[in-house]
C-alpha cells in the first residue's frame, strides 16, 4: 500500500489517508522538511521566503485496525528510498547558536541514492549518510490543534538520527486507530540537530504497523538492529567540551569550541562548520553527577576529512 498526503500538526480530528491491519506493511511518500520550497537553484535569499506553514509537513495520517489507547503501536522501520537531494540551512533565530549566527545561510546536496558513499560538503569534507525519519508518531489524545516542532511524549519531530532502517519503535496510542504519521525524513544528521536543520530531503519511507495490546510505553522507546555509529567510527573522533551548572550553556559551549576548532584545523568558514556540526557531530551528555557542575562533550568524526 502507498500513501502520500500530508499534513502539519498533530490532531485527532484530521481524517486518515489510509487503514492498515495490525502487521500490515506500507510505503509512504515523505516531503522534505520544507515541503519543496528549495531547489537546485535555490540560494540563501529564499530562506526569508520560506513559509512557516510548510514546515516539517508529514504523511498521514494512518488508521490501524484495533488500536486504542493504552495500546502500543510498533512501528517497524524497514527501508528508506532517498530522493539525491537535499538542503542544509542555518536559519536566523535558530538553531542553538542563532545569536552567535544572526545571518541566512543555505547548503545545497547532492549525494548517492542508495546512501552508501559520502555525500560531498566541500573539497575539504564529505559525510557519511543514514537515512532516518526526523518526525515520526502518533496523533495526541488532547484535542485540537498541536504544534509540528515540539517532540510530544507521542513522538513527533525528536530527531533522532537512529530510527534508521531497522530499527523498532514503539509509540503510545492515545487514539482510536493511532493516526500515525511520519515525515521530515533526513539523509543525516548528528546527535543534536545544532543548527537547527540536517541533510533534509524528501525519501520514501516503508515501515510494518503493528500492535501490542495494552503496553503503551511512557514516552517512545525502540531498538536498534546493531551498532548505531559504525558509519562514522572509522576515524576517530575530535571532541570539545562544555563545563558547569547548565546543561544547555554547556552545550553552546562545546559546540561553540567546535566550530572554533575546525576553522583553524581545516581552515572551515564559521558557517561551513556550523552546519557540518549539525549533519554529522554528536551532543553527548558526558556526566551529570558531580554537582555543581556538569559536563557535555562534542564529538566530530575525523572520517569526514579523510
Amino acid at each position: 500500500m502507498h500513501s502520500g498526503c500530508c499534513h502539519r500538526g498533530w490532531d485527532r480530528s484530521i481524517p486518515p489517508v489510509a487503514h492498515v491491519a495490525p502487521g500490515e506493511t506500507i510505503e509512504l511518500h515523505c516531503r522534505d522538511a520544507a515541503d519543496g520550497h528549495y531547489t537546485r537553484r535555490s540560494t540563501a535569499a529564499d530562506i526569508a521566503r520560506m513559509d512557516p506553514a510548510r514546515v516539517n509537513i508529514v504523511t498521514g495520517p494512518v488508521f490501524v485496525d484495533g488500536a486504542e489507547p493504552g495500546d502500543a503501536l510498533k512501528v517497524t522501520i524497514r527501508e528508506f528510498k532517498p530522493s539525491g537531494f537535499g538542503w542544509s540551512a542555518i536559519i536566523p533565530g535558530f538553531g542553538l547558536l542563532a545569536d552567535r549566527f544572526p545571518d541566512p545561510h543555505l547548503h545545497l546536496w547532492e549525494y548517492d541514492r542508495t546512501a552508501r558513499t559520502p555525500a560531498v560538503f566541500n573539497d575539504r569534507a564529505r559525510v557519511p549518510l543514514k537515512p532516518f525519519a526526523g518526525t515520526i508518531g502518533v496523533a495526541p489524545a488532547e484535542p485540537g490543534l498541536h504544534d509540528i516542532i515540539p517532540p510530544l511524549r507521542t513522538g513527533g519531530n525528536m530527531d533522532i538520527r537512529d530510527l534508521a532502517a531497522g530499527t523498532e519503535l514503539c509509540l503510545p496510542v492515545e487514539v482510536a486507530g493511532a493516526l500515525f504519521s511520519v515525515g521530515d525524513t533526513h539523509a543525516a544528521q548528528g546527535d543534536g540537530e545544532v543548527c537547527g536543520t540536517a541533510i533534509e530531503s524528501a525519501m520514501d519511507i516503508v515501515v510494518t504497523l503493528d500492535l501490542i495490546k495494552g503496553a503503551a510505553p511512557a514516552f517512545p522507546r525502540f531498538s536498534t538492529p546493531g551498532p548505531v555509529t559504525r558509519h562514522l567510527d572509522g576515524a576517530g573522533y575530535e571532541v570539545t567540551t562544555g563545563i558547569g551548572p547548565d546543561l544547555m550553556a554547556a552545550a553552546r559551549d562545546a559546540v561553540s569550541g567546535m566550530i572554533d576548532h575546525l576553522a583553524r584545523w581545516r581552515g572551515l568558514a564559521p558557517e561551513d562548520a556550523y552546519m557540518l556540526c549539525s549533519v554529522c557531530g554528536d551532543l553527548r551528555v558526558s556526566e551529570v553527577v558531580d554537582a555543581p557542575n556538569w559536563v557535555v562533550s562534542f564529538y566530530f568524526p575525523r572520517i569526514v576529512f579523510d
